[in-house]
């Protein structure tokens, strides 16, 4: 039984076709038979993998203008990859999805059709939240999550998490998170590190082992239409990209086997203190009760019955910590780190 795998993430920017791009590669050296939907209106899978095909053999025509299947099936210089390109034609596809029947299953009616050909079936979505992405999301078995080592990428993890929630309460099918991944990872840096082990920390579920390392050959290669093992494949990228792609062959052993909580509106506010800097008030998600401390520099001070437990009169930074949750992390840097 093959694998239906989306990668998807609604920031955009955090390595999605690049991941979607060369895990294929890999699986199809890894001596697996592979399929790529390019499902993105930016189409960059399919200019990245210098995909050659006729105006009318995209997913878009498969979908909505009665294409053959094998017509948009286009082989690649990887033997066992195969690939469906996208074109710009696939945006007008979310006005004329609207009066469709069934308008959320058209991907998945597809795939069924030939999902028993092939290993693997990796689907690069949009930055985006539309009808394309839940036909992505509906067509999946799974889903991975590239995660950028960045800021801004930890504020939309909860409504990421919320999207496939809603995809599996209001639409009744079963997604799996297959983990999240940390891309654009340098080790070098302070902030890199820190976000990535505060990810590793709260994610409700498995995140992989292997990091994606910021590289200039991973940035490179779209450029001259090749997948990394085949521009630079001793590079740190392609090295990291091959770990990845065995890790999601050898399965999910160590998946955390829950369901995302119901979302609820939690709020908690610390109350004044003479010599707390900052208060703030919190609507915070539901994956952890929290905990609170208080954090000033390299020392670390608790709060105890509303009383901070120490006579320190220097200014602090009040930090509120929860699995699943990182509107605070960034707050909790001093200003150096950030």
């Amino acid at each position: 039984m093959s694998r239906v795998i989306a990668i998807f993430n609604q920031k955009g920017g955090v390595g999605k076709t690049t991941t979607a791009m060369n895990v294929s590669g890999y699986f199809a050296i890894l001596g697996k038979k592979t399929l790529l939907i390019d499902f993105d209106p930016q189409y960059n899978t399919t200019i990245g993998l210098g995909v050659i095909h006729e105006p009318s053999e995209t997913i878009y025509h498969a979908l909505l203008a009665g294409q053959q299947t094998d017509r948009v099936i286009k082989r690649t210089y990887l033997a066992r990859l195969d690939v469906v390109p996208a074109s710009q034609d696939l945006a007008g596809a979310l006005v004329e999805l609207i009066e469709v029947p069934d308008r959320e299953s058209l991907l998945k009616k597809f795939i069924d059709r030939i999902r028993d050909q092939y290993d693997f079936i990796l689907i690069d979505l949009g930055p985006t939240v539309n009808l394309l992405t839940v036909n992505g999301l509906m067509a999946a078995d799974e889903v991975v999550i590239p995660v950028q080592c960045e800021y801004y990428s930890l504020e939309g993890i909860p409504q990421l998490l919320d999207t496939v929630h809603l995809i599996r309460e209001n639409l009744g099918h079963p997604l799996k998170i297959s983990g999240a991944l940390l891309t654009m990872y340098d080790k070098r840096e302070k902030l890199s590190r820190d976000i990535a082990r505060e990810i590793r920390k709260r994610f409700p579920y498995k995140v992989y082992d292997v990091e994606i390392p910021r590289s200039v050959a991973l940035a490179e290669s779209p450029r001259f239409q090749k997948p990394i093992m085949l521009y630079a494949p001793q590079s740190p990228g392609a090295i990291a990209y091959e770990e990845l792609a065995k890790e999601i062959i050898r399965g999910n052993e160590n998946q955390k086997e829950h369901s995302i909580p119901p979302k609820r509106d939690i709020f908690e506010t610390i109350s004044s203190h003479p010599y707390v800097e900052k208060t703030y008030e919190y609507d915070y998600g539901t994956y952890a009760p929290p905990t609170l401390d208080i954090k000033h520099e390299k020392t670390k001070k608790e709060v105890i019955n509303g009383e901070i437990s120490s006579d320190t009169k220097e200014p602090l930074v009040l930090m509120i910590h929860e699995e699943g949750n990182f509107k605070d992390f960034f707050d909790s840097l001093t200003p150096e780190n950030k």
